[in-house]
């Protein structure tokens, strides 16, 4: 080897490299300093009390962790599958669950049902909502502009025939699917097709709103992907955002955009060109 890049492992690496990360402004240092999570940790409880079933069993992950990596998903908008690989991959989301390298991590299927349970108790978006006012109380949210985007989420491509896929386009179920549950669970009636790039896509949008300081997702809303993005402004933006800068791409100055209260509510909207990768 001409030069020399590798040098013998040390005890202390793993805190040398996060010192590093920390030089270089990792935004969860400071989330992770800033908010008092124990505050979240009654709600979760309460909404997630079971009654004991005796000995035995595995013993559930700390709310309080599942609840940040819910946090982190949204954050940096991680599907559940994703979401295993990247704590186990990314230093910085380790530290801000204050996991070590011997702790378990929880898979696609704990982060899926415990979001679940929550939505189920209907609690998920109350802690969303105070978590946001956490962030204003510690001026972590500066309120000086939003960014709306989607993001095309892919899925397998569906094997219908033509008749299945008219009782699909119709709200329909096809009987032969109902009749068999194993077929059924393997099929998507719900996902669309788009174009985007000149390129065809299977599967669904994901609409998000972000503050332009944190880049904190504090909206968000699914749709197939046959959903034009200027159909869910109304969803994103909320009353109290009116007279900030909203920053946007050209698909959401659309017909279907205009007319909604969101017009009325003083926005100095900055639409990105794509060809020369600009705002007006």
């Amino acid at each position: 080897m001409k030069y020399k890049t590798k040098q013998a492992r040390g005890f202390f690496d793993e805190e040398f490299r996060l010192e590093k990360l920390t030089r270089t402004h990792d935004p969860l240092v400071k989330l992770a300093e800033r908010i008092n999570w124990e505050f979240f940790r009654p709600l979760l409880e309460e909404s997630l009390a079971k009654e004991p079933r005796g000995k035995g069993g595995c013993p559930p992950y700390d709310y309080v962790l599942m609840f940040k990596i819910l946090l982190l998903q949204r954050y940096y908008n991680i599907s559940d599958d994703k979401m295993e690989f990247a704590i186990l991959d990314r230093l910085s989301f380790m530290r801000f669950l204050e996991l070590s390298l011997s702790d378990r991590v929880p898979d696609a299927k704990t982060i899926w049902n415990f979001r679940e349970q929550l939505r189920g108790k209907g609690v998920i978006e109350k802690l969303f909502e105070l978590f946001k006012e956490e962030l204003q109380k510690q001026g972590l949210i500066a309120n000086e502009g939003k960014i709306i985007d989607a993001t095309i989420v892919e899925v397998p491509i569906q094997r219908n025939s033509k008749e299945e896929n008219k009782e699909i386009k119709g709200g329909k179920v096809p009987e032969e699917w109902r009749a068999n549950p194993h077929k059924l669970s393997r099929k998507d009636a719900d996902a669309r097709w788009t174009k985007k790039g000149g390129k065809n896509f299977f599967g669904y949008k994901n609409h998000v709103k972000t503050d332009t300081k944190s880049k904190l997702i504090e909206s968000y809303t699914v749709t197939d992907a046959s959903v034009h993005d200027s159909m869910v402004v109304g969803e994103l933006l909320r009353e109290s955002d009116g007279g900030q800068v909203l920053h946007a791409d050209s698909a959401y100055s659309g017909e279907p955009a205009k007319g909604g209260w969101w017009q009325r509510r003083r926005w100095k909207t900055k639409y990105m060109r794509k060809d020369i990768g600009i705002t007006r």
